[in-house]
């Protein structure tokens, strides 16, 4: 265990709940985990005790979705069976557009006949990515990662066939939502959930703080063993998303210390408020590292993942390690501190700015 996880409590200790199983972390608070195919191998998922507030019809809400595959449905399916407590599903709320949490929103709320529950920004881009492939692979993505600096032929065509990726995830996106904005007060069963918007990891994240029961689920913008990536994509070259991020969290820190954070990876925790300057910090040293580096000689976003990663990287992982090694460098370029040139191979490197120069 490392030292920034070492200061965390992890009240559940080793307790993980079997697929198709749960484990209450608070009152009417359960815990789910569904597979993932990827290096980062699960999430989170959670069922709230609800009340409908129409009919008084009682029930369940399903916070996140997992990817669209026929193990997730399985495993969906024995939740359905044996722990629902012979309960509906009243609504699904998605915290954010990403695969791996809306990817099955349109199966749910179609079996239970339910509305799905999102930021209008997330719906719209889940929409637009499941009928599209720019910005989550194929020539526009390929281009864009081999204009920073992304060299080996075979990673790039990898790139650029994989024009199916969100799709092939998120088939299907619900045509109809209900909107959540930041400071909404969801009522779910007897208590009042407040929606915490985010930014950065995805355009209008949505986390959900219980302030009676203090458990926040923070969908992916807090977790407790890993960063959160943010990146920059195709779709928006010059983004800007760091900055947005780490505003977004230090807000956080205006709920209380002791909040139970429920994360959509790793186990569930305390420590909150040291859980956000770790993470600050972390992000200082990896801007540290990037200014030492470009000081020695101009560096593409690339030529710099062994700087930000310092274990070997598959093709999945490439591809969100560029997005943030991009993100790392339009925010200092962004700042002023690095300076930005596209040289005559079509590649843009960095290197510090001279006084005076502009972006």
């Amino acid at each position: 265990m490392n030292p920034d996880e070492a200061s965390l409590h992890y009240p559940f200790g080793e307790q993980l709940p079997a697929v198709g199983n749960t484990l209450e972390v608070a009152p009417g608070v359960r815990w789910l985990r569904m597979a993932l195919p990827f290096a980062l191998d699960h999430i989170n998922l959670w069922l709230l005790r609800d009340r409908d507030a129409e009919s008084g019809r009682e029930g369940w809400t399903i916070v996140d979705c997992g990817i669209a595959s026929d193990a997730t449905r399985a495993a969906w399916e024995q939740v359905f069976a044996s722990e629902l407590q012979g309960l509906p599903v009243l609504r699904v709320i998605v915290t954010h557009m990403h695969p791996d949490h809306i990817g099955l929103a349109h199966w749910l709320t179609e079996r239970f006949g339910v509305r799905l529950w999102i930021s209008a920004t997330d719906w719209n881009a889940a929409r637009l990515a499941s009928q599209s492939t720019t910005g989550f692979g194929g020539a526009a993505a390929a281009a864009f990662m081999a204009s920073h600096g992304l060299s080996d032929p075979d990673a790039v065509d990898k790139v650029r066939k994989r024009s199916n990726y969100y799709a092939s995830m998120v088939p299907q996106v619900p045509e109809r939502f209900r909107r959540l904005m930041d400071g909404d007060e969801l009522r779910i069963g007897e208590h009042a959930w407040i929606c915490h918007a985010g930014y950065g990891h995805s355009p209008e994240h949505i986390s959900l703080h219980c302030p009676a029961l203090g458990v926040l689920i923070s969908g992916d913008m807090v977790l407790p063993r890993i960063s959160t990536n943010v990146s920059v994509i195709d779709l928006e070259p010059e983004g800007n998303p760091l900055p947005l991020y780490l505003a977004s969290i230090a807000r956080m820190k205006a709920l209380p210390a002791d909040t139970l954070v429920l994360p959509s990876h790793g186990k569930p925790f305390r420590g909150l408020h040291a859980r956000v300057e770790q993470l600050a910090a972390h992000h200082d040293e990896r801007f540290e590292a990037l200014l030492d580096a470009c000081a020695r000689e101009p560096q593409t976003a690339a030529s710099l993942l062994p700087v930000l990663f310092r274990r070997t990287l598959d093709l999945h992982q490439t591809t969100f390690a560029m997005g943030e090694s991009i993100a790392h460098l339009n925010a200092l370029w962004q700042r002023g501190r690095l300076a930005r040139e596209r040289g005559a191979d079509g590649v843009y490197r960095f290197a510090p700015a001279r006084a005076g120069q502009t972006k």
